[in-house]
């Protein structure tokens, strides 16, 4: 697909960012306000903030109200291929001419004041979001919550705090109670909210900020339940109302039926729309979400493995993201399988945190360079995370030649096992390699 023209209106747009960041969100309010409000003539919303699984509870939470007839906005962020992608209209990613326009229309209502890329585009989605009727809007958080563009939403049909984890510290602050003060920012008063599993001290700081709006959040474990049963091909999940048994979402990872159970908490508290029993049933059957745990079957890169390997794209980046990995190796037969991860990560991000749970799982990690302007760290660098973590660290010139040297090392009998991972720029440049473009 050309996006020449969509491409040359968000470079311009870049370079509209601020010297120096004033924390807060007067920038957006004032180009929302000579954009005649959009963000106050949206359908109703739910918002979503978390460290990890936000995006996967989104495409869930989507799957679910879609499955139920509803017509749904959603946004999310970041891409893997296209920016467009991000913006969702209606169950459509936003037609190219019409992200044009719109972008354009921001460009020049905004007239040149200084603005963050990702205020600008915030602006752009919501307008595009108020100009196309449908029944549900479904904002991811971009970074944090409090300050993050997407709330200047005063009051949604529900939110939901997917696991925080340390991630973005140069962003949020460097502890798990700060990083959660943050995520829990997008609470608000009167508004239903729903709380999945925390860690350490994140749960005392969500509850606090719930408490001081008057807010009775419904927390994992407490007011709501999801888990696998015992045949581990459906799981059950379990509110104040209701008890569920369910088939297993369509998202591979058994750390997906806890996204799912946020997913399915928010639907259900939510008042804005109807959603059967039946809708979540077929919905966790519908869901997508590329580039996690994603299996790549027929591509070229499938060709460069011998018969009987197989091959998973995954984004995730930070030590939690690890251990979510080490689960979904650990069910690999160590026995019959040989597992190797083709690693690509940012320098910002904590290779040594991601590695160290995959030590005894992960027989070899081949480091890869990402193409990208986000920094990212020198293969030689990650190599060495890996033998400091315990795993065999070598070096690749790309992911073709690392699955090349996958295929000459193979055992005959032992079919490799194969994931790329560590990035979401490195899985939006092996689906565009792959032609395997979101839809």
């Amino acid at each position: 697909m050309d996006t020449t023209a969509s491409d040359k209106v968000l470079a311009r747009l870049k370079k509209l960012h601020p010297v120096e960041i004033d924390l807060s969100l007067d920038r957006l309010y004032r180009l929302l306000e000579k954009l005649d409000n959009p963000h106050l003539k949206l359908p109703p919303v739910i918002h979503v903030a978390g460290t990890n699984g936000k995006g996967s509870t989104v495409a869930t939470l989507r799957a679910i109200a879609e499955a139920a007839g509803h017509r749904v906005h959603v946004y999310t962020s970041p891409h893997l291929v296209r920016f467009a992608e991000r913006i969702r209209v209606a169950g459509q990613i936003i037609a190219e001419d019409e992200f044009t326009a719109i972008l354009e229309e921001c460009e020049r209502v905004n007239a040149g004041d200084d603005i963050t890329f990702f205020e600008v585009t915030t602006a752009a989605a919501f307008l595009a979001f108020a100009r196309t009727p449908a029944d549900l809007c479904i904002l991811e958080v971009g970074l944090g919550g409090r300050l993050d563009a997407t709330n200047v939403i005063d009051k949604p049909a529900a939110v939901g705090i997917t696991p925080v984890s340390i991630d973005h510290e140069q962003f949020l602050g460097s502890t798990l109670e700060e990083i959660a003060f943050e995520k829990a920012g997008i609470l608000k008063a009167g508004c239903p909210a729903v709380v999945g599993p925390q860690m350490g001290e994140a749960m005392g700081v969500i509850r606090s900020r719930a408490s001081k709006l008057g807010v009775s959040p419904a927390v994992f474990d407490e007011d709501w339940y999801a888990a696998l049963n015992p045949d581990g091909t459906s799981f059950r999940y379990q509110d104040r109302q209701t008890e569920l048994d369910l088939p297993l979402p369509s998202l591979t990872g058994e750390h997906q039926v806890t996204n799912a159970g946020i997913a399915i908490a928010l639907a259900r508290m939510q008042k804005a729309v109807s959603i059967p029993d039946a809708a979540i049933r077929a919905g966790l059957g519908w869901v997508r979400w590329p580039a996690r745990l994603q299996e790549l079957t027929g591509t070229p890169l499938n060709k460069l493995l011998p018969e009987g390997a197989n091959l998973y794209l995954d984004g995730g980046h930070n030590p939690a993201a690890g251990h979510v990995v080490r689960s979904f190796l650990s069910e690999v037969d160590p026995v019959e399988r040989s597992v190797t991860l083709i690693l690509g990560m940012l320098n910002r991000k904590d290779a040594k945190g991601y590695l160290k749970p995959l030590s005894g799982v992960v027989n070899r990690v081949i480091a890869v360079p990402i193409d990208c302007d986000e920094d990212p760290a020198e293969p030689g660098f990650l190599a060495a995370a890996a033998t400091d973590a315990g795993i065999n660290g070598v070096i690749a010139k790309d992911v073709a030649s690392a699955l090349r040297m996958v295929a000459e090392k193979a055992h005959p009998e032992r079919p490799p096992f194969v994931l790329i991972a560590g990035s979401l720029y490195l899985a939006g440049n092996v689906l565009r390699e792959t032609g395997l473009y979101p839809n």
